[in-house]
């Protein structure tokens, strides 16, 4: 089991320094990881614009080849990231802290099929679609009422919310449908 359930769920207003703040990191990783990165993405909802989020800046760096975890936490080490076993096939994921707070998650991921990510598509289509930014958001804040010490629970109870915003984008893009949790 991964330490995912160990931090307190809270969620907060949108804030216009997220996007500044995934910037700053952004050049921070890409420092370390350019030669080993094709791109680097912010994901989540801190990356849609007036969405409340749990604070913590979610990354996803594609890379050509998915080297061995040890690889990037030697590069990352150094930045205050620790890697955090997942379970997760085919990625690393990385946090930092600050504080004892979580501050990034940064996932390691093959640049194959990257764009048609669920976790993309669903970034994508809720910038374009406010209504259920707002939907979202509500959904968010109750659930992190609910949950508040369970962020496994957190996450599980957004499901239903986020399948059907996937299955919008992939139909929205004649990309056929999949469960969110493949």
């Amino acid at each position: 089991m991964s330490d995912q359930n160990h931090y307190v769920v809270k969620v907060v207003p949108y804030s216009s320094e997220w996007p500044q703040q995934f910037e700053k990191e952004k050049d921070r990783l890409l420092e370390i990881l350019a030669p080993h990165t094709a791109t680097l993405e912010h994901i989540g909802s801190t990356s849609i614009p007036h969405q409340d989020a749990k604070p913590i800046i979610d990354m996803f760096a594609a890379v050509d080849t998915l080297l061995k975890e040890t690889v990037y936490a030697n590069l990352l080490n150094h930045l205050g990231y620790r890697y955090i076993e997942t379970g997760m096939t085919g990625r690393h994921l990385f946090v930092r802290e600050l504080a004892g707070t979580r501050t990034h998650h940064l996932h390691i991921l093959p640049i194959e099929g990257f764009y048609e990510r669920n976790e993309l598509l669903f970034r994508d289509y809720l910038r374009a679609h406010p209504d259920l930014v707002q939907e979202y958001g509500e959904l968010k804040r109750v659930l992190a009422e609910q949950y508040h010490s369970d962020s496994d629970g957190y996450t599980r109870a957004k499901t239903a919310f986020i399948q059907r915003v996937v299955d919008l984008a992939r139909t929205e893009r004649g990309l056929p449908l999949q469960d969110v949790w493949d």
